[in-house]
């Protein structure tokens, strides 16, 4: 298993859409959103199953989501995370007057992490906040 330096693009999907109308606290919006989108030339470049929990980290933050195979096209060296809590641990919280944070071509890299859980949204947020565990 290897380090993997990939840019990120967040954006909304259907998943994570339907699962925050049924409540973001439910393991739904965890399994819609908690995730990150490869193709499959990064997973054999991470050495990595599908649905392996990775590590995804920068210079913004650190989160534990679950790699899935892609739904859409990437691009080599592109990867996905839905918007939602899990997306914005790396995510940089400066808008440059826009209002919005730049939530696409953000450089991340990638780590196995399958002995670590993937949060759910309510644990995560106060991990992110309070900077302890649920």
């Amino acid at each position: 298993m290897s380090l993997v330096t990939l840019n990120l693009i967040t954006a909304r999907t259907v998943e994570q859409g339907a699962s925050m109308e049924a409540g973001k606290e439910k393991p739904r919006y965890t399994a819609a959103c908690g995730i990150i989108e490869l193709n499959d030339e990064e997973f054999k470049r991470l050495g990595i199953m599908k649905n392996t929990n990775v590590r995804v980290s920068n210079e913004f933050g650190t989160v534990i989501v679950k790699a899935v195979e892609t739904r859409e096209r990437l691009n080599p060296g592109e990867a996905h995370i839905p918007m939602g809590p899990w997306a914005n641990c790396v995510v940089s919280l400066q808008t440059h007057g826009t209002g919005m944070p730049m939530l696409k071509g953000i450089p991340i890299t990638i780590e196995a992490a399958p002995l670590e859980p993937v949060l759910d949204s309510i644990p995560l947020i106060r991990k992110e906040v309070f900077g302890g565990s649920s």
